[in-house]
């Protein structure tokens, strides 16, 4: 029950923000409280709708981007759609964060789960060779050693924990590119920014160097015949 209300009051803030809500904007530097999740199902369904989200989003603040042309105070426009856009991102990406733990957790438990059945299987058919061993007759001839079995829980571990750090390890080694990446993005936002800025500032100086209209004229005043 708590967490249906939590849910549904998540995606009513989500939803005031993605609207233009102002009151809903989250502060920067605060990470939002979002519902947790709960099982598999509902981690994949939460991923997928911060993808539409997002699109969303970003949908939206290009609108606003053209409709804040067309006013008078056109950077105050676009300080309070950009705002929106951040806000709203970060709560989609606090889901997105949230539901991805859930997703690696859930795979790693239930690793640990087909280890500890595969070991309980293990274990079983060893204490049954052991017991039909103990039954047989004294004078029967010896049986082959059984071969083999599975491997133990600590050597399925150790090999999930090698895996694990070779993955690390990778990601290790591609996080100089990701950030490049991730810096060259952030310069075409900025770049994107600042032709906005330039843009607004041309367009304000345009209006600026305007003639004011006829009825503007002093009292009295004709105008010069040539």
């Amino acid at each position: 029950m708590i967490n249906a209300i939590l849910t549904r009051l998540a995606a009513a803030a989500a939803a005031a923000m993605l609207g233009g809500c102002t009151s809903m904007l989250l502060p920067p530097n605060v990470t939002p409280v979002v519902a947790p999740t709960t099982s598999m199902a509902e981690a994949e369904r939460k991923l997928a709708s911060v993808a539409a989200q997002r699109a969303a989003i970003e949908a939206q603040f290009a609108a606003s981007e053209q409709e804040c042309y067309t006013r008078f105070f056109v950077n105050s426009c676009l300080g309070k759609a950009r705002e929106r856009r951040r806000s709203a991102l970060a709560y989609q990406k606090a889901i997105d964060v949230e539901a991805q733990h859930f997703r690696r957790k859930y795979a790693a438990d239930e690793r640990d789960r087909e280890v500890a059945r595969a070991v309980a299987q293990f274990e079983a058919e060893q204490a049954q060779v052991a017991a039909e061993q103990a039954s047989a007759p004294v004078a029967a001839a010896p049986e082959k050693m059984p071969k083999p079995g599975r491997p133990t829980l600590q050597e399925r571990r150790a090999e999930r924990d090698a895996r694990l750090a070779e993955r690390a390890r990778r990601e290790r080694e591609q996080a100089p590119a990701r950030a490049a990446r991730e810096k060259e993005l952030e310069q075409k936002r900025r770049d994107s920014v600042q032709r906005q800025q330039e843009i607004a500032d041309t367009i304000a100086e345009r209006d600026a160097n305007k003639a004011p209209p006829a009825e503007a004229r002093p009292a009295g005043a004709n105008p010069v015949k040539k």
